[in-house]
């Protein structure tokens, strides 16, 4: 069904050109639109600039100001559920306009990492190899059209849970606006800017997913390479050896993609690191002592897209550290003993250099894995049992 409006989610057949580079088909659309990357005619690029900086301004300094002057002027009238509501998302939204510099500033880093992958493409020869890759970058385009349905899920639905009740879903300041006596006007000016906001928040929680993504893409078929190495008999050793190299070189293709994009990387997971634990605790105090259930159904659906931040990334970290280690015992148990010297001392070297797994570290402080991110979620719980011991949320009700 979600394939006749979106095609690239489905495989493609072999007798279609597919590109690594097109797993990010969906996603540089949208980073398009919000003047993250280039324009396609020249004589735009002055009014491109022009609508990235207006977005810049709107969205990661206006938007997080007009909150916060929302909280002063009008502290008083909220209620304990309209303000958790709105911390939650207020403290997401700082975060998201650094994490959103990162991925914005790092556009010329990721189209560089792109030209690796159209390296490691022209490697792959075999149909086996080519189905592969479309079905990775199928995968690609559907993880963004996953992420994208469930931001708008909680997009819509916060929005309608709580003007139904005619209250702000956010809370937002805007000058010359009452925002009592023009309810309508400034709720709908505050889901622009928030959708605007969210799928910013998007295309960065996506970005490292399809990137990672596609560098196991070519793990997997260096593994395959690797198991067949020698395995045709009647080739010379030149022969055997060239095959050889050629893996070594795929070896440091994937190494230059990913150190292409860890610094993009490295400070967007950072930042998420650090918001995890503190917002999904809100969101949790919120859900068990203040939400109903129209406003609950909202604060469960961004806590499920808090989480998807962050797992599925992690857990992606950790296949590939599995998958290194997978590549090395392939290079270690093909058919190498009967090879001649350079083949051996070729091989050793290799080997050495496929023990080194492929990780990442958030902010050269936090390793990226599984780990990592059940210790940042463990933070929540702590906050909310330290509101259940002290009878915290009883003060407010």
């Amino acid at each position: 069904m979600l394939s006749k409006f979106f095609p690239h989610i489905q495989e493609k057949p072999l007798s279609e050109r597919v590109q690594s580079r097109d797993a990010f088909i969906y996603l540089d659309r949208t980073m398009w639109s919000f003047g993250w990357t280039e324009p396609e005619k020249k004589r735009w690029d002055l009014h491109y600039k022009l609508w990235a900086t207006f977005l810049t301004l709107l969205v990661f300094i206006l938007l997080p100001i007009s909150v916060c002057v929302e909280y002063i002027h009008r502290f008083k009238t909220f209620s304990a559920g309209e303000f958790l509501s709105s911390i939650q998302i207020g403290v997401n939204m700082f975060g998201n306009s650094f994490k959103s510099s990162f991925t914005m500033m790092g556009h010329k880093k990721i189209q560089k990492a792109k030209m690796s992958l159209d390296k490691l493409d022209k490697r792959c020869l075999r149909d086996e190899e080519r189905s592969i890759v479309c079905r990775h970058v199928a995968l690609g385009n559907l993880c963004y059209i996953f992420y994208h349905i469930l931001y708008s899920t909680f997009l819509v639905t916060n929005f309608l849970s709580f003007i139904i009740k005619r209250i702000h879903a956010w809370r937002m300041y805007f000058p010359y606006v009452d925002s009592e006596k023009q309810f309508y006007i400034s709720s709908i000016a505050e889901v622009i800017l928030m959708g605007t906001a969210v799928f910013m928040d998007l295309c960065t929680d996506v970005c490292p997913l399809i990137s990672m993504l596609m560098a196991r893409c070519h793990i997997s078929l260096l593994k395959q390479r690797l198991r067949n190495l020698r395995s045709e008999p009647g080739r010379t050793e030149d022969e055997y050896l060239q095959e050889l190299t050629d893996c070594v070189r795929d070896h440091r293709l994937i190494l230059d993609y990913v150190d292409a994009l860890r610094s993009v990387l490295s400070g967007t997971i950072f930042v998420q690191f650090l918001l995890i634990g503190t917002v999904l605790g809100l969101s949790m105090i919120n859900l068990m002592f203040f939400s109903t259930f129209s406003t609950g159904v909202g604060t469960a659906i961004f806590m499920f897209c808090v989480s998807m931040e962050t797992f599925p990334f992690c857990y992606l970290c950790n296949m590939i550290i599995d998958d290194c280690q997978e590549m090395a015992d392939s290079l270690f148990q093909s058919d190498w003993t009967s090879a001649d010297r350079r083949y051996k001392s070729t091989l050793v070297y290799f080997l050495h250099n496929l023990q080194q797994p492929i990780t990442l570290t958030a902010g050269g402080v936090f390793p990226i894995c599984m780990q990592t991110n059940l210790t940042m979620v463990k933070l929540a719980f702590s906050v909310v049992t330290v509101v259940k011991q002290f009878n915290l949320a009883e003060k407010f009700q």
